[in-house]
């Protein structure tokens, strides 16, 4: 092949040779420990839900050297997701498999539909919600933090004990257990901004 055709195909690429060094000067790679492949199979029951939310955890952080993990969501329809927050080290990527889920970053609402992706920075305070009449199915995906512990810690041993004694995460025992949780992970929580929202929207908490 002919130096020209080299130049072509650079070009053809967004790339010519005299960028060629500055590029990769901009790579960066992390130092991080060897991964091992692993394999998660489609779980055989649809993740659907018609009150409330559902959660699945997927790819653990521990799997990826805490590069990210992620997790399954099924908000039921017109029904409110938490409460509007903000993590310190947090950051969120959204892939909405079937329905349409409304977030909020900031000021800024947008309407997330299925095959879209929204990222939420950390930082920013935020929050999201269903306010169709169908259930929404969307992926989270945590990037810099073992958020997926959080959410194992809350929702697969916290809430079920607590279930256990009659007590609901609302209880004053569930309110601390909760602000532990909550502060190990450098999450702050705006409860009072999620009424307005409910309203405003005709969602169910």
């Amino acid at each position: 092949m002919e130096r020209k055709d080299f130049i072509r195909i650079g070009l053809l690429a967004g790339v010519t040779f005299d960028k060629l060094e500055d590029k990769a000067k901009s790579v960066i790679v992390n130092k991080r420990k060897d991964l091992k492949p692993f394999y998660i199979p489609p779980n055989p029951e649809p993740l659907i839900s018609h009150e409330g939310t559902l959660i699945r955890l997927k790819v653990r952080s521990k799997q990826t050297d805490n590069q990210f993990g992620c997790a399954e969501f099924s908000l039921a329809p017109k029904t409110m997701g938490p409460p509007p927050h903000a993590h310190k080290d947090l950051d969120e990527i959204m892939f909405v498999h079937e329905g349409v889920v409304t977030v909020m970053v900031g000021d800024e609402v947008v309407e997330v539909k299925a095959g879209g992706y929204h990222m939420r920075p950390h930082g920013i305070v935020h929050c999201f919600w269903n306010s169709t009449d169908q259930p929404a199915h969307f992926t989270d995906y945590f990037l810099n933090q073992n958020f997926d512990d959080f959410m194992e810690e809350l929702y697969f041993k916290i809430i079920p004990e607590l279930k256990a004694k009659g007590l609901t995460i609302h209880s004053p025992e569930g309110q601390k257990l909760r602000a532990d949780l909550e502060k190990q992970f450098n999450l702050t929580v705006f409860p009072e901004k999620r009424k307005d929202i409910i309203e405003k929207y005709g969602l169910k908490a």
